[in-house]
């Protein structure tokens, strides 16, 4: 009986200690590699889509975060453990639970679902299953506990709620969004909607002569030229001419080794093609210092801006992952490649695609 009565006692405290550090880990992963970085991503890229606004995502995300550190806290103690703190540990995997159906229903089981960060990424079908076991083991926790036994000292639990959600906010503290650009000329952009066709106008020319003047009008030239409608890209808040003629724009972060394959790469193409389209490059603003670095792995050294992280997201989009590539002609996306997977960037394609002409593209 003693013996049973043992092995169940430490059964449940090695469940308590795998709960407690899932939840710590959970936390403190999405502050990795570094807060702001870690913070903002998980806003733009899970928070953003789900309809939080810019400023209640910022908040929302420092919160959460500050619960989930919390419960890691609190599942290793006695004041309210049955009544509440069980209770609360399963609805917040529950409501993640639902948020990762509903994602794997509507977009299928791709990408990160940011429960453990950049640290450790999982698919979202691999963070459910995760959190229906967890589930299963809060719920065999509260079925052998005793509501009885609880402490209830709730000021304790307040006290190490707020505490740890204040040591959030400490650690990534709210930034006000704004872009970091290099000095460069302005450039302005044509904004004429130029067809495939391009006309050089009427010109009169007067020869003076002993007679009166006279008018000799040059028969209008029309010279078709292959290349696409010119439109906005969206880019020019970035580069102002980029939307002129060829460019390739690829979006980086300096320490990215997925990154810095495609610079290279890029530089390689840059070799061997004569009329190969300029390199841009906006850097996300994290880990600055490393950009020399980069262009000496690369091979070569293109203009570049720093963007902030959440500006950065949102201009490569919150679907999107780094290394992103994007190769413009007028302003005109002619392809795009982004993160490591199907979507990555692919050497041989693209130097396919390059070479082609407008109307072999289209």
């Amino acid at each position: 009986m003693t013996s049973t009565k043992t092995l169940n006692k430490n059964l449940t405290l090695s469940i308590r200690i795998i709960l407690s550090f899932l939840f710590l880990l959970s936390a403190v992963a999405k502050l990795y590699p570094s807060p702001y970085f870690a913070l903002t991503t998980f806003e733009i890229k899970q928070l953003l889509p789900m309809g939080f606004s810019e400023v209640t995502a910022a908040y929302f995300s420092r919160t959460l975060i500050g619960c989930e550190l919390a419960l890691g806290i609190l599942l290793m103690q006695a004041h309210y453990y049955r009544r509440l703190v069980l209770p609360m540990s399963f609805l917040i995997l529950f409501i993640f639970s639902a948020h990762l159906s509903y994602d794997i229903l509507t977009n299928g089981n791709a990408g990160n679902c940011g429960c453990f960060g950049s640290l450790l990424p999982m698919s979202p079908l691999q963070a459910l299953i995760k959190n229906i076991i967890a589930m299963g083991l809060i719920g065999l926790l509260y079925v052998k506990s005793d509501k009885l036994k609880d402490k209830m000292n709730f000021s304790f639990l307040t006290s190490i709620t707020f505490a740890s959600i204040l040591a959030v906010y400490l650690v990534g503290p709210l930034r006000k969004v704004q872009t970091t650009m290099q000095d460069q000329p302005q450039i302005e952009l044509n904004d004429d909607s130029n067809n495939s066709t391009s006309a050089i106008d009427t010109v009169q020319v007067k020869v003076i002569d002993n007679t009166p003047i006279k008018e000799i009008k040059v028969e209008e030239v029309v010279a078709k030229i292959d290349e696409p409608k010119k439109k906005k890209s969206g880019f020019n808040n970035f580069f102002p001419d980029i939307d002129k003629g060829k460019k390739v724009l690829c979006f980086f972060a300096p320490g990215c080794d997925h990154c810095k394959e495609t610079a290279k790469e890029l530089t390689q193409l840059k070799k061997q093609i004569a009329d190969f389209p300029e390199i841009k490059i906006v850097f996300m603003d994290e880990e600055p210092e490393l950009i020399p670095d980069f262009f000496t792995f690369a091979g070569g050294k293109y203009p570049y801006q720093i963007a902030d992280v959440a500006a950065f997201w949102k201009s490569l989009g919150s679907t999107k992952d780094t290394p992103g590539v994007f190769y413009l002609w007028n302003g005109n996306i002619m392809k795009e490649y982004d993160g490591i997977n199907d979507k990555k960037f692919k050497m041989a394609e693209f130097k396919t695609i390059v070479t082609k002409t407008y109307k072999e593209l289209k």
